[in-house]
């Protein structure tokens, strides 16, 4: 018998559900692979994106990793109060807070890069070479702009025909 929670189970028809499960699992697995840096993929995450783009604002930082600035905000204070990051008031528009990436976060990020590769290493080894690039060419486009107006067009077409 196939346990509930195995991932061949018959799942849902929703592509939402299906992606926020494979996400959740993903994430479990670099989580543990990240494990001895003391950093959680999502903060690995947004420390590779602030050394990408720095210094960068909450707001476009927040932009390039789809998330709400709120919840970044939420998320960047832990970083902040371990000294991986300075989240400071810019002194060019005092509405925004610049974010950039401290010694030690510099240190901490360069000692997590290893793991990451592994991590990595042991997704493409798991599900293949070719599948996962097309799997990171297939995410892009989900995040683009193009994407996002193709979907709401189509919504937008549906509730039209619904009336």
């Amino acid at each position: 018998m196939t346990p509930k929670n195995d991932a061949n189970s018959r799942g849902s028809r929703c592509n939402c559900t299906a992606l926020r499960k494979a996400s959740r699992r993903i994430s479990q697995l670099y989580d543990v692979a990240l494990a001895p840096s003391g950093l959680k993929t999502t903060q690995r995450a947004i420390l590779a994106q602030v050394r990408r783009s720095e210094p960068t604002t909450v707001g476009s930082l927040a932009e390039a990793l789809v998330m709400d600035a709120g919840a970044l905000a939420h998320t960047l204070k832990p970083l902040d109060r371990d000294g991986l990051v300075s989240v400071e008031v810019d002194p060019e528009d005092r509405r925004n807070r610049v974010v950039r990436l401290t010694p030690d976060g510099r240190t901490r990020l360069a000692e997590s890069d290893l793991l990451w590769e592994n991590a990595q290493r042991g997704f493409e080894a798991a599900f293949g070479r070719v599948k996962s690039q097309a799997l990171r060419e297939a995410m892009r486009f989900l995040v683009s702009g193009e994407f996002v107006r193709a979907f709401e067009k189509a919504i937008f077409t549906f509730k039209t025909q619904m009336s």
